[in-house]
């Protein structure tokens, strides 16, 4: 393996990297690797392996443990399967730094991640974590951008990515992540409690892609959007009172959704049209039956009218 340690940048001092892991096999050296070419080095890698079974998982962790040449420490944290809560407040928890980087096993980080993201923190105490845009790859090729923001911002919808740089001593005055959220959403939930640590609390978002995320029609962030309703009902009633103080924030923030979406299949259909294409069988019974009182016949009637 390449020496790592020639040429060796600077070592921040104040920030720490977790990474779960769980039956990842080679994509968890990737995420390791990503954190030795930063351009400003994580004291050190905590890596949580969250009960993998695989053969070719555990060897690989094997030879992390055993490597010599990584520029920054390693050290590999073993538990039985416990969900990925679990595995980042054991991580965390571990974590010395007031800075702690999260970050998953099937994720990597461009080169000056840590080096930016951490300076936002470090320039503004009333920010609890910080993070940067998305560089999707896998089966979708795309830049996705968050906002950030305070937890009005967060009500309607997560506002920031699961890798991000937190601060330590809010991750334990809000609880940690909840162990409980095995279904998805427990990052969005993590989130919503560290804003509810102050008044001035707010979550900063880079507007660098500086996140390569993995995406495959399988992956647990996509199957976790089947039970959306359910995991958000659990969101409103466990932070009742952050969404009773911002209610008509949370409320437009959620019609505002809508509404972009509405338009967006309003112009798909009006583009089908003008190309004398069939409609679809959702765009056909939209058309037959458009819904009321939501923007529904409104968008109906434009499309008619061509």
């Amino acid at each position: 393996m390449k020496d790592l340690n020639k040429n060796r940048p600077s070592v921040a001092k104040d920030v720490e990297a977790v990474i779960t892991s769980f039956n990842q096999g080679s994509m968890i050296l990737e995420a390791v690797r990503s954190l030795c070419e930063q351009t400003l080095l994580p004291a050190r890698i905590l890596l949580v392996d969250d009960g993998s079974t695989d053969e070719n998982s555990i060897r690989i962790l094997e030879q992390l443990e055993s490597d010599l040449h990584f520029p920054v420490s390693i050290e590999i944290l073993r538990q039985p399967n416990g969900g990925v809560s679990a595995a980042r407040n054991a991580g965390i928890c571990k974590a010395q730094a007031p800075l702690v980087l999260v970050l998953d096993g099937d994720d990597r980080l461009k080169p000056s991640y840590i080096e930016k993201v951490s300076g936002l923190l470090r320039k503004d105490s009333s920010m609890t974590a910080a993070s940067s845009w998305l560089h999707t790859f896998g089966v979708l090729d795309s830049v996705v951008r968050p906002l950030g923001g305070s937890i009005a911002a967060f009500l309607s919808r997560n506002c920031c990515p699961a890798t991000h740089i937190l601060r330590r001593k809010i991750w334990e005055q809000c609880g940690g992540y909840d162990e409980s959220m095995r279904s998805g959403f427990e990052d969005w939930d993590f989130f919503l409690g560290m804003l509810e640590t102050s008044t001035d609390a707010h979550i900063g978002i880079l507007e660098e892609a500086l996140i390569d995320y993995r995406t495959a029609p399988s992956s647990f962030n996509v199957r976790s959007m089947e039970k959306r309703l359910e995991l958000m009902e659990f969101l409103i009633n466990k932070h009742k009172t952050a969404y009773q103080n911002h209610m008509v924030r949370a409320i437009l923030g959620i019609e505002s959704i809508s509404m972009s979406r509405l338009r967006g299949w309003e112009e798909e259909i009006c583009h089908s049209l003008e190309k004398k294409q069939s409609l679809s069988k959702a765009s056909g019974d939209f058309m037959e039956h458009p819904t009321y009182g939501d923007g529904g016949m409104a968008a109906a009637v434009r499309i008619a009218s061509l």
